[in-house]
């Protein structure tokens, strides 16, 4: 027990360490140009998970993963998320799931989004509802236990372990990327609340992410990008779970009221992300504005060369080709014998909805294009500048 302590206090001088040079180094807080971050780590939900549901749960069956990867790769969609997109255009590799055990590389970061997490803890399992007990302050938790046990076994084990451990400077230099909240206005939705009650647990979810990014502040992040909620309206999994609330739509087919709520949650996004700036003026927020290029891809999609926008790629059956009760790769009985019928469809590529809750790996490279460069961004800062103070 006195080793290990100790090994946390020597880590955590580490980390105080680093922090202070991180500062005089090139591409920190202040400097011109590229900030070159070393690592990444993010926090969400599947929008950006890299495998830590599959890791928990019975990894994500095929189709997924037939476009990029050949293969299952741990992401609920076709190839690569944004969360890919932003690893490639850092020069990093795609980032491991934390929870994964085998062929695991944190060297430049690590992930601990897990799929059907949520800012708030559920009060039920993903077998009842399909949502994940990976709730964002359990990702916090975990990050501070990488913290530790990767600069205990980094300094102390050696070998292997300083070519898939980060080193402790970089925990001071990364980029922590965050895309979460989607989950918790659903799953409130999903039990029959009304649009004022689920409006209620807004201000909740705002302190709660507060809270947990000043632990990370605490912990040596100063670097953060945080992706607002994309228009949930106009998802087929949400319609089919309350079809009350697919009427009225707006011009693209999307529920008003479901999209309402997220540009509300988005709203007060935005005016916390801007307080966590003025709280903590030696660190970087950018707040990231998803919806709106999502919603561009949406309700633009024939002109942007994509089919049918609420026509999932991988499903069965309906409006939506979605059965709640038949997943991208479920099978079901014909004649007597389980075959699969959630399946792709020819071209992905034309799809914008993989499987009515995820993007494609089309779309969701369109909207990485739309968010790279900053142009929806607050302040307007490049990804590769996000290191950059600025909008104080």
């Amino acid at each position: 027990m006195a080793t290990a302590t100790a090994a946390t206090a020597a880590a955590r001088a580490a980390l105080l360490l680093s922090l202070a040079l991180a500062l005089l180094v090139p591409g920190a807080a202040g400097a011109e140009g590229d900030c070159h971050f070393p690592a990444v780590f993010n926090f969400g939900d599947s929008n950006s998970d890299t495998g830590g549901l599959s890791s928990l749960f019975g990894a994500a069956p095929p189709p997924n993963g037939r476009t990029f990867f050949g293969m299952p790769a741990g992401r609920y969609c076709d190839g690569r998320l944004v969360i890919d997109f932003i690893a490639e255009s850092l020069g990093i590799p795609y980032l491991s799931a934390y929870l994964n055990s085998i062929g695991s590389n944190f060297s430049q970061g690590a992930n601990f989004a897990t799929a059907g997490s949520s800012i708030r803890r559920q009060n039920t399992s993903l077998f009842l509802s399909g949502f994940s007990p990976i709730s964002l302050d359990v990702q916090s938790w975990e990050f501070e236990q990488f913290i530790n046990r990767s600069q205990f076994a980094y300094n102390n084990k050696g070998g292997i372990y300083r070519e898939i451990l980060p080193k402790a400077e970089y925990f001071s230099q990364a980029l922590y990327t965050f895309d979460i909240g989607q989950n918790d206005i659903t799953t409130d939705y999903f039990v029959n609340k009304t649009t004022e009650e689920v409006k209620t647990i807004i201000p909740d979810l705002m302190e709660r992410l507060t809270s947990i990014i000043q632990s990370l502040y605490g912990l040596g992040g100063r670097y953060f990008w945080i992706h607002n909620t994309g228009p949930l309206g106009c998802l087929p999994y949400a319609l089919l779970h309350r079809p009350d609330l697919a009427t009225p739509t707006d011009g693209a087919g999307c529920s008003v009221a479901y999209n309402k709520v997220a540009q509300l949650f988005n709203l007060r996004l935005k005016e916390t992300v801007a307080n966590l700036r003025k709280t903590h003026p030696d660190a970087a927020f950018t707040y990231v504005d998803v919806y709106t290029a999502k919603y561009k891809l949406i309700s633009e999609a024939k002109k942007l060369g994509f089919d049918d926008p609420l026509l999932t790629c991988c499903g069965h059956g309906g409006r939506y080709n979605m059965d709640l009760n038949i997943g991208c790769g479920g099978k079901a009985q014909v004649n007597g014998t389980w075959v699969v019928v959630g399946k792709s469809c020819d071209d992905p590529s034309k799809r914008v909805s993989w499987d009515g809750v995820h993007f494609t790996e089309a779309a969701n490279k369109f909207v990485f294009d739309q968010i790279v460069a900053g142009a929806l961004s607050d302040p307007p800062v490049a990804l590769r500048q996000a290191c950059h103070s600025r909008g104080q």
